[in-house]
Order: structure tokens, then C-alpha cells, then sequence
């Protein structure tokens, strides 16, 4: 019978969440490389670049990977001749683990976890509570697996009651299209049938903890319907030529996972959630010996990645530039941005439509005026940072109000990550402003471009505050050109029909 000391439990689980928040799995690092080896988009190839430079300089600084730290879900089995040493239950040990992780002062992760969300949506401010699914087992000893999930991916889930006859594999391929690029594809699916409609959920949720091991099972073969189903689902959705980023491509997945459950005989509960380039999951057992501490990864894991802009990247100078000087500019083109730029997400833009709305105007020191925003929510800085990782927030989301920024305020661009809308690309275009695309996933790299961070407005919005980063030549792609020309809408089609040839080719 073992004791499991209270502390042991927290101390594990805030090791864990720190460990995971600058460090891949060595299986996520590998499969991204083949893929940057195999992909013959080059903006791509660039976008995998970005994400496995990245990657490696988190593991070198021990800063976050993506900006957004995710919110925790925890799969906690403990075994039914546990005993413990503790005043606290194991829901509260846990945040207390999340709390201590995400407060943590020399790597200090962003608080994204609001309360009340149907009303005052106020930030917990320490991340917690997290999601925590128990189950009781045989043995004595306590199995933890923990993920920092987030909410671009997350927000990407889909579910669907299936009739007993539908085909799993028909219905991924008509949804993934759908999901867009906000979850910064490549990354992994993971699938869960059966049960009922949380079981499902919960089962795809509990699939995506699983190492990426596709071409390991390609190599073997399938030994089971559920690897069949596996293969045919990864060659079926790489073959949407969606790509990094949604930029089109070779690899939109590089893993697909299924677990399924049994589930009553009129049935087929079915959820996909997707794990995005920035996935974070860890593992640990505690058997009464003492706290659980992760082991850090050799830096020779992760491959020497060169990325170079190269000479033909336009430079822009923000402070300077007009609606006239963007006429030329390229869908797919690489841009280099230096000078000064607002930030503002969800609930900056909220507040700014209500205080248009109400004819009061906009705070002092907020003037959109023939400047761009950028779409993101930073991680605070640490020791000599001007701000922490600040990779961009999935620009969609504030597609409800780019006509009213356009039109109101002389905003005449946006940086962001994935596609926009039909009805907002119409805006763009009548307003002749464009809309640029950060790399998600690569939030650190990204922030090295940004030399000096102050908040401007809403300050009390915690990371949703209005922010002016002063950026030198940060690299981003021209998505939504002045005509409304969008690259997430023609470089998916050119990669379909190209991968569609070389399929013929190899057929005949």
C-alpha cells in the first residue's frame, strides 16, 4: 500500500506543466522534421521551418512554445489501495500544481482561464481550475497523464451523432475543411467513437496523449480495423493539399488517432479534436517514493534548422507606410515589418465597439489611424524580454468586427494567424487594407522580432490589454492582399490538384 504525500502530487504536477510548456515530445520533433524534409510548398516548408526553430529555442531558453499556455486537463487514475497523506482533496492538489506551474517566476505562463463565462468572463488569473477526469483503479499507486490544451485548437473540436451505417472516414474528410487553419495545422487528430456524446469527447480528448507513431504503423501494417482506419483517414486528409498553416501543401496531419467505446446499438457518437503545432502532454506515475520531476531531452534531438528569409522579402516600415504603398503587394509574399504596432484580441474589440458605439471615442493613446493591430494575447516578460512569447491569436474570431475597425477607425491592416471569412475579405478588399499571417506555433521566435512592449489601454483585461509592440523586420505573409485575393483559399486548391496529378501518375 503506498502514501502519497500531498506536496509530492503538487510539486509532480506544476514540474510537469512547466517541462511541457518549452519542451516538445521528442515524437512531435521527429515527425515535424520528416515532414519539413518531405514538403515541396515552400511557404510550408518556411512555416515548419519557423515551428522547429522555434521549438529548439524554447528548449534552449525554457520560455513557452505558444503564447496561448492552454488550459490543463488532467486524466487522473488512482488506484484504489492509495493511501494519503494530505489536507487537501486531489481536485485542490492539483490546481494547486497548475497554480504554482503558471506563477511560476522564472517561466511565467499566461493566464488564460476566465470564470463566469456566460457572464463577466473575469480571468482566474493562475490558470485554474483545471479540466480533471478521475477514474478508480486497481493497485496503489497514482497515474497522472496532463495536457496544456490551446483554445485555437480546442476551439476547433467537432462532434456528431453519425448513423450506425455512416462512414467515420466520409465524414472527417467533409469536416476538417472546415476547421480551417486556427488550428495551426500540422498537428494531430484525435478521434473518438462510441459511448455516449461526453464519451466520445472525452475519449478523443484522452487518444491525442498517445506518441505519433503513424509511419511506424505504416512500416508494421495495420493489425486491427482501427489502424486500417488510421491510415485511410492520414492519407485521406493530406490529401486535401490544406498544408502548414493552411498555406497548402504536403502535411496536414501528421498523426491521426482513434479510440473508441462501446456505445448503444442506434448509435455512432463521433468527436475530433485536433492537437495543434504547439502540443503539450506529459506523463507520470507516483508510487509513495517521492515526487515525480520530468527529465529533460538532449538538445541533439532536435534538428539544426536553417530559415532565411532571403533578399526578396519586402521590408516595411509601419510607422510610414499607406494604403497606396500596399497596392503591390503579393498574396504569399514575405514581408519583414519594423516600426510600431497596436495589439488587441476578443475583448479589446468588444470594448472598442462599445465605446464607438456610445460616442465616447477611443482611449488616449489608441489611434488606429493609417496603422495596423496585431491579433495576440503575449506571455508576461521575464528578466531582459521587452515581452514574452507572442505568437498570434486565430485571427477568425475577430472577423465580427473588422468591418466596423475598417470603416471607423482607419485601420488599414491586421496580423494574425488562419483565414478569414467571406463577408470579411469582402471588407478588406472595398476597404483596400490586407491582412498578414504570423506562423502559429512559433510564439518565441516570434517575440524576439519585438524590441519594446507597453500597454496603451484595458489594462485591467490582463493579456487582452491593448499593447504597442515596436518590432524589427517581423516576418509574416501577405494572406489577404488589397483585391481580397486570400492565400488560404488558393493554396489549398493549387496543393489538391497538384497532389491529385501525382496520385494519377502513380496510378497509371
Amino acid at each position: 500500500m503506498s502514501v502519497i504525500h500531498q506536496d509530492h502530487l503538487i510539486d509532480s504536477v506544476a514540474d510537469a506543466l512547466q517541462f511541457i510548456s518549452y519542451f516538445h515530445p521528442k515524437d512531435f520533433v521527429d515527425a515535424m522534421h520528416k515532414a519539413y524534409l518531405a514538403e515541396e510548398s515552400q511557404a510550408a516548408k518556411d512555416s515548419m521551418a519557423q515551428i522547429l526553430i522555434n521549438s529548439r529555442m524554447c528548449a534552449e531558453g525554457r520560455r513557452p512554445i505558444c503564447q496561448d499556455t492552454g488550459i490543463v486537463t488532467v486524466f487522473a487514475r488512482i488506484g484504489m489501495d492509495v493511501r494519503w497523506d494530505a489536507e487537501m482533496s486531489v481536485t485542490d492538489m492539483i490546481n494547486e500544481g497548475v497554480r504554482r506551474a503558471y506563477k511560476h517566476p522564472d517561466n511565467i505562463l499566461r493566464a488564460s482561464i476566465l470564470s463566469d463565462p456566460l457572464g463577466a468572463r473575469k480571468n482566474t488569473g493562475d490558470n485554474t481550475p483545471a479540466v480533471i477526469h478521475y477514474e478508480m483503479v486497481e493497485g496503489d499507486t497514482v497515474d497522472i497523464e496532463l495536457a496544456a490544451k490551446g483554445g485555437g485548437s480546442e476551439n476547433k473540436s467537432k462532434m456528431v451523432m453519425l448513423n450506425p451505417s455512416d462512414s467515420l472516414v466520409d465524414w472527417v474528410v467533409k469536416t476538417v475543411p472546415t476547421m480551417g487553419a486556427g488550428w495551426c495545422p500540422p498537428g494531430m487528430l484525435g478521434i473518438g467513437v462510441g459511448g455516449t456524446a461526453e464519451k466520445s469527447a472525452v475519449l478523443a480528448k484522452e487518444v491525442l496523449m498517445e506518441p505519433v507513431d503513424i509511419h511506424e504503423l505504416m512500416a508494421r501494417g495495420p493489425q486491427s480495423k482501427l489502424e486500417e482506419l488510421r491510415l485511410e483517414i492520414f492519407t485521406a486528409v493530406n490529401e486535401l493539399g490544406i498544408g502548414a498553416q493552411g498555406l497548402g501543401g504536403l502535411t496536414t496531419v501528421l498523426d491521426v488517432k482513434i479510440k473508441d467505446y462501446p456505445t448503444h446499438a442506434a448509435s455512432k457518437p463521433v468527436t475530433m479534436i485536433p492537437n495543434c503545432a504547439a502540443t503539450r502532454h506529459a506523463h507520470f506515475v507516483l508510487d509513495g517514493s517521492g515526487a515525480y520531476l520530468q527529465r529533460p531531452p538532449s538538445l541533439s534531438d532536435w534538428p539544426e534548422i536553417e530559415w532565411d528569409v532571403g533578399p526578396s522579402a519586402r521590408k516595411v516600415d509601419l510607422d510610414t507606410v499607406t494604403k497606396e504603398d500596399m497596392l503591390d503587394w503579393q498574396p504569399g509574399e514575405t514581408l519583414l515589418l519594423s516600426g510600431k504596432l497596436l495589439t488587441g484580441r476578443d475583448a479589446a474589440h468588444k470594448k472598442i465597439q462599445a465605446l464607438l458605439e456610445s460616442g465616447e471615442g477611443l482611449p488616449d493613446g489608441v489611434d488606429f489611424s493609417n496603422r495596423f493591430i496585431y491579433y495576440v494575447g503575449p506571455v508576461d516578460a521575464v528578466r531582459d524580454e521587452a515581452v514574452g512569447p507572442a505568437g498570434p491569436t486565430t485571427a477568425t474570431r475577430m472577423d465580427k468586427f473588422t468591418d466596423m475597425m475598417l470603416e471607423q477607425t482607419g485601420l488599414i491592416g491586421m496580423v494574425g494567424k488562419a483565414e478569414r471569412g467571406p463577408s470579411t475579405i469582402d471588407s478588406i478588399a472595398k476597404h483596400k487594407a490586407v491582412y498578414l499571417m504570423a506562423v502559429g506555433g512559433a510564439a518565441y521566435l516570434v517575440s524576439k522580432a519585438i524590441t519594446n512592449s507597453k500597454v496603451v489601454a484595458f489594462a485591467e483585461l490582463g493579456m487582452e490589454a491593448i499593447h504597442e509592440f515596436e518590432v524589427k523586420d517581423m516576418p509574416v505573409t501577405v494572406a489577404v492582399d488589397t483585391q481580397g485575393q486570400s492565400v488560404h483559399t488558393t493554396g489549398p486548391e493549387k496543393w489538391r490538384g497538384l497532389i491529385a496529378e501525382k496520385i494519377e501518375v502513380v496510378a497509371t
